[in-house]
């Protein structure tokens, strides 16, 4: 009989214990997991992006369009690849024009070209290229037809420049000049060469 009642007591007391004791080990559990579970990498670990495509194209060309809708700027090729890590296009054999506020027509080529996300930029490699026609001015002047070759040529489309830190040959008209770098500010005329710079003017 005492028998039975200590088994009834000790049952009854396991019984209540019984609760607390689950808490415990799911909670010894718990701690267990949350302490040999991996950390998530932190963002000074982070890979940088490799610099591959995310997406291309074919026979494509991009145009920008000023508010009143005239287009400012196309750039066109055979094939391009956009790399997300510098927002940038890049176009193989690409073919671009843009118009100043004038209208005047300017036009470039190359053997590969890289754009900025905007189209505010190109950079021409291989055979570039970049002519201005002659125009005639408001007051009556003739700015003759201008023409850049070179390796390299950096083209800002907004700002009306043409720039390269690499040998350029600049013809005028007429004229021929050879730099080993080169800007071109379209809004002032004014072309400037560095380096052994040499020049053949036509009378």
């Amino acid at each position: 009989m005492n028998r039975q009642r200590l088994l009834r007591q000790w049952r009854d007391q396991l019984s209540a214990w019984l609760p607390v004791m689950m808490m415990a080990l799911l909670a010894l559990g718990t701690w267990w997991l949350v302490r040999s579970a991996p950390k998530p990498p932190s963002a000074e670990t982070e890979r940088p992006a490799r610099h591959e495509p995310d997406y291309f194209m074919r026979d494509f060309s991009v145009r920008s369009f000023d508010p009143q809708g005239r287009m400012t700027t196309e750039l066109r090729g055979p094939s391009g690849n956009h790399f997300p890590d510098t927002d940038t296009l890049e176009v193989k054999d690409p073919r671009m024009r843009s118009f100043d506020e004038q209208g005047q027509l300017t036009v470039g080529s190359a053997d590969r070209g890289v754009s900025n996300a905007d189209g505010s930029e190109v950079q021409l490699y291989g055979n570039a290229r970049v002519v201005r026609e002659a125009v005639t001015r408001s007051g009556g002047g003739v700015v003759p037809r201008a023409e850049f070759r070179g390796e390299y040529l950096h083209v800002f489309v907004d700002e009306d420049r043409v720039s390269s830190d690499k040998p350029v040959e600049l013809i005028r008209g007429n004229d021929r000049f050879t730099g080993d770098r080169f800007e071109y500010d379209n809004k002032t005329g004014v072309a400037r060469l560095d380096g052994r710079v040499r020049g053949l003017l036509i009378p």
